[in-house]
């Protein structure tokens, strides 16, 4: 007679199909079986029609890549466990030794990081080019030159780039683009309707919504193109865990009201912030003044809850420090797109270099799901440590 825990193991029992819910279920797997050997060496992990180890997709991340592809406007998507993790899975599935990469020069701090240590020991270089300027973008592409990312707006000064000029640049030369479209959320713009090849999203921000989970996409429309993604994909170990996409898709539903509610409490806060007398710049796409303001005039028809500010550079550091520290519901922290609002200080000289039209110190905003007349008086009271 078979062992009772045996038994437990190997339980016959399956429940009823046909079970219907709201919510997609949550798949967890290491392990995906077969009903015999001529199944499992039918299928690929190359495509969705079938199974073949979790690392490579189940019910759950297959739901999730559909659904973010059907967001950006793609055909195709795979998963990482971070937005970082998904450029570094961009970069090594177009770049090789010998090979050029074009960075805007107001990219993600640690996109620029990895292109100069990383990279470089590869024999990977790269160049930064003036996204503002398509004219420098085709000025810095040459015969080495396999790959431009495009950011929109910019890293933390938030500058709206000439995405159309630039991807007109790149494609002339035959190079592909990738886009870092988080900030834009598939709900601003369609990347793909302005020639972008790939589109990157941290999805740790909009589509989550909640600051308690990291996971980033690649999506495209070419399937060549979202094969050699995949390539990397399983060369490199990649895969995200089941609760996290489940928490993800449980978001998806409610990313537009989120979206377009912190979109509208940031542009109050900026237009308050922009009448102080201690900003010297608002740096907000949607206002006239903020760099590239043209840019997302013609392209946009949102902006998310994100925006900087820079003060008058006659303040000390220690000063704005002071004022960041007196926020009572803005909390210190890195990231966006949560429920609660988050404001982080910059020193502009550290993080864009030398720039005599543009020093002093930045803050930026991240604006949650708090009252908007809540958030205000919290600035208001916070910027006495100015006067």
């Amino acid at each position: 007679m078979q062992d009772l825990i045996t038994g437990l193991v190997h339980h016959p029992y399956e429940p009823p199909a046909g079970f219907g819910a709201v919510m997609p279920a949550v798949h967890k797997a290491s392990t995906v079986t077969f009903p015999n050997t001529a199944a499992m060496r039918a299928r690929s992990w190359k495509s969705k029609q079938g199974y073949t180890y979790g690392l490579h997709g189940t019910p759950t991340t297959f739901t999730l890549e559909e659904r973010i592809a059907a967001l950006e406007g793609g055909r195709f998507c795979a998963l990482a466990p971070s937005g970082l993790g998904a450029i570094v899975m961009t970069n090594i599935a177009l770049l090789k030794q010998g090979d050029e990469l074009l960075l805007p020069a107001n990219v993600y701090g640690p996109s620029r990081e990895m292109a100069r240590t990383l990279l470089a020991d590869w024999g990977i270089t790269h160049r930064l080019y003036d996204p503002l300027d398509a004219s420098s973008l085709a000025a810095a592409i040459s015969e080495r030159t396999k790959l431009v990312w495009l950011e929109a707006p910019g890293s933390v000064t938030m500058e709206f780039p000439d995405l159309r000029g630039l991807v007109a640049a790149a494609k002339a030369r035959g190079v592909l683009t990738a886009l870092d479209n988080t900030w834009g959320a598939g709900l601003a713009f369609r990347p793909f309707e302005l020639g972008v090849d790939l589109v990157m999203q941290a999805l740790t921000k909009y589509p989550s919504g909640g600051a308690d989970v990291l996971m980033g996409s690649v999506t495209s429309r070419d399937e060549a193109l979202h094969q050699r993604i995949l390539q990397a994909h399983m060369r490199l170990g990649i895969g995200v865990a089941a609760n996290d996409a489940e928490m993800v898709l449980r978001s998806l539903p409610t990313i537009a009201l989120r979206y377009h509610a912190q979109d509208a409490a940031a542009r109050t806060l900026a237009a308050f912030l922009q009448q102080q007398p201690a900003v010297k710049q608002l740096l907000h796409p949607a206002f006239e003044g903020s760099p590239g303001h043209a840019h997302w005039r013609s392209t946009c028809s949102a902006a998310a809850g994100l925006f900087s500010v820079l003060f008058d550079p006659v303040l000390p550091a220690e000063r704005i420090d002071a004022f960041v520290d007196a926020l009572r519901l803005f909390r210190i922290g890195y990231s966006w797109a949560g429920p609660v609002s988050l404001v982080v200080p910059y020193d502009l000289g550290l993080i864009r270099g030398a720039d005599a039209a543009r020093q002093g110190t930045l803050v930026r905003f991240s604006v949650g799901l708090e009252a908007v007349a809540d958030l205000q008086a919290d600035l208001a009271q916070a910027l006495r440590q100015l006067d």
